[in-house]
């Protein structure tokens, strides 16, 4: 299942550090990172609304198949409790646990799915109820490889089909991102703009502000550590 299609109508809760929030169900931290041999973090959920709500907390395996997200059952790690109902203004830590006996190899990534619940008594019909999801990568790694990306760009209408193809052991994230051609700028995309994994590939789709663009593209952005600079070549070249 991808994870486009999982989000559908939902609040996706993603930023690059700090907090996400959107409506009564907030969650911290946003991103979890362990370093073997650490098996176990944790995760706070609030409700900050004025009536109860019941949350549901899942953890799927996350890979990049053809450029996209696609998320999948695991029993390799474990979240408890699995559902929980807050009182208004309270709180609860939810423990994400890896239970797997196997070594972790390179890097393993994961997404925590924090759902609020909708509640039956005020469904009305004819109405539609919108609910909240944050989704919350989580990475365990050991040592190895760092993220070793190649960029491309390919013109799409009015817009750049931006790849990066990680061939290193670990993920990357992109945030903050400009792309420039020639010294000017052509587009941008503020804040988080997603994740490469290990091993894989993945894609975005960023409108152009200017006009056309010739040559190899400037590719700026914020990672884990910090800002870096890359050219994207023309897609299949």
């Amino acid at each position: 299942m991808s994870l486009q299609g999982m989000m559908g109508c939902l609040a996706l809760g993603a930023a690059l550090a700090g907090v996400a929030s959107a409506g009564a169900l907030r969650v911290a931290p946003v991103l979890l990172q362990m370093e073997a041999p650490q098996q176990t973090a944790s995760l706070t959920v609030w409700n900050d609304g004025a009536e109860p709500i019941d949350v549901q907390v899942r953890v799927l395996r996350w890979r990049q198949v053809d450029g996209a997200d696609v998320l999948e059952p695991t029993q390799d790690v474990v979240v408890s409790p699995p559902i929980t109902t807050l009182a208004p203004g309270a709180e609860n830590v939810v423990r994400v646990v890896r239970v797997s006996n196997a070594e972790v190899a390179g890097e393993e990534s994961y997404r925590v799915l924090v759902d609020e619940l909708p509640d039956p008594a005020r469904v009305r019909d004819g109405t539609v109820t919108l609910v909240l999801r944050h989704s919350i990568p989580v990475f365990f790694a050991k040592a190895g490889a760092p993220p070793e990306v190649v960029w491309s760009a390919a013109r799409e209408g009015d817009a750049i089909r931006l790849t990066a193809k990680n061939a290193g052991g670990r993920h990357l994230r992109i945030a903050n991102l400009q792309l420039a051609a020639n010294g000017a700028r052509l587009a941008a995309k503020d804040g988080l703009v997603g994740y490469v994994l290990g091993g894989a590939v993945a894609s975005w789709t960023i409108p152009l502000e200017a006009g056309g663009a010739s040559g190899p593209i400037m590719v700026t952005a914020e990672s884990e550590t910090g800002r870096f600079d890359a050219i994207a070549a023309p897609a299949g070249r």
